[in-house]
């Protein structure tokens, strides 16, 4: 089978198997990833060390003798209001959180990498020769994103999130390298997609922690992404304000871009927000859904019941004490009047959790009581 033939045969195969998107495109040092040791030197990964593995600026280092990338995308979008516009307070005044809409069901990295996999076994099927293949879904050196860009699924935003014409921003990638010839979707002399973000700056002015050092340039260290999962140590105080109800990634610089706005909601049963319940004493337990979960129930989950509530859920990669932390944090941040029913309920739960043996999760709740006692007597403010 001819490359071209190849190329339109995995893209129809990749649509069967429920990819919105499929390119193609050789691997190279794309022109970003020449810019990647300077962002690294910067210090703009945080603590991120893997982003230092030398494969991520050649994507040849990746895989002996790839050559060709085969780069998907699944929508996630759906109906559910964005984190500008969830319900603050459910009925009894009980503040929610918010968790990231990539984090409402299942892993997406395993429902992906499944779906690559099977996409993986039909080629070998379809091709008579022999070839090698690897898969990754955000779990090898490989940056799906510009990738993306170079095999014609949209181009890079200022938010640094990769945008489709019709689909926006809400996108799974997933790669697969392969030493199949495959011909890429984008003729050696045509351009990617053209950068449609304009004069727009809506998602750099929205970033509550200004964690955008300049237009297409991520300062991992204040994204409260980074800080609500991949941090494994205190929050600086200074940017706990501005974190606001985020216990788990935030939506923000994408719920404001305006090529989010006409997405189609996806209908992918997996990625639609999950109930969870907790057993305790033997007893079930209300269903809570992830979609604005209330930050009580979060905050009363022990160790055995993140693991059981979060099994199969991107959200274990926060670990327990990581989510803990970040619930007392939003807890701070949520404005409860003192006239609220909540209110007590709130100070009891901080209390516990400020005499628990692991001093990361003390120190938050400590500042989180302190601040919601300091914003009942003097009102609220990002200065705190």
């Amino acid at each position: 089978m001819a490359p071209a033939d190849r190329t339109r045969w995995i893209c129809g195969q990749a649509k069967a198997l429920g990819f919105d998107l499929c390119g193609v495109v050789s691997p190279r040092v794309f022109d970003e990833l020449e810019h990647l040791p300077d962002w690294l030197s910067r210090g703009y990964a945080g603590e991120m060390n893997y982003l230092t593995d030398p494969r991520r600026a050649d994507p040849n280092l990746v895989f002996d003798g790839a050559r060709s990338i085969i780069v998907t995308a699944v929508n996630y979008n759906s109906p559910q209001p964005n984190s500008t516009e969830f319900p603050a307070r459910a009925c009894d005044e009980s503040p929610r959180g918010w968790i990231s809409r990539y984090a409402w069901g299942d892993d997406y990295h395993l429902v992906i990498k499944r779906k690559l996999d099977a996409l993986i076994a039909a080629m070998r099927v379809q091709f008579n020769a022999p070839f090698g293949a690897c898969a990754y879904v955000d779990t090898g050196p490989v940056i799906e994103r510009i990738a993306a860009k170079y095999a014609g699924l949209g181009w890079l935003a200022k938010n640094t999130c990769l945008i489709n014409d019709k689909l926006g921003s809400w996108l799974f990638l997933g790669v697969i390298l392969t030493t199949l010839e495959i011909e890429p979707t984008l003729a050696s002399d045509e351009l990617p997609p053209a950068d449609l973000c304009g004069n727009c700056t809506l998602c750099l002015d929205a970033c509550p922690t200004q964690a955008f050092a300049a237009p297409y340039v991520l300062d991992a260290r204040r994204c409260i992404s980074y800080l609500t999962i991949e941090l494994r140590d205190a929050i600086p105080r200074e940017l706990r304000p501005a974190i606001g109800p985020n216990v788990f990634g935030c939506d923000i610089c994408q719920d404001v871009c305006p090529w989010n706005r006409k997405a189609p909601a996806m209908e992918i049963v997996a990625f639609q927000p999950r109930e969870c319940a907790k057993t305790e004493q033997g007893h079930n337990e209300p269903r809570v859904p992830l979609f604005a979960p209330p930050l009580e129930w979060l905050a009363s989950l022990s160790q055995r019941e993140f693991s059981e509530v979060f099994r199969g859920s991107a959200i274990k990669r926060a670990k327990w004490r990581g989510l803990i932390r970040n619930v007392c944090v939003a807890l701070g941040n949520s404005q409860v009047g003192h006239d609220s029913p909540a209110l007590l309920r709130i100070v009891e739960l901080l209390e516990r959790l400020l005499s628990s043996h692991d001093e990361l999760i003390a120190e938050h709740a400590k500042w989180a009581r302190a601040r919601l006692q300091r914003g009942i007597r003097q009102g609220f403010h990002h200065g705190d």
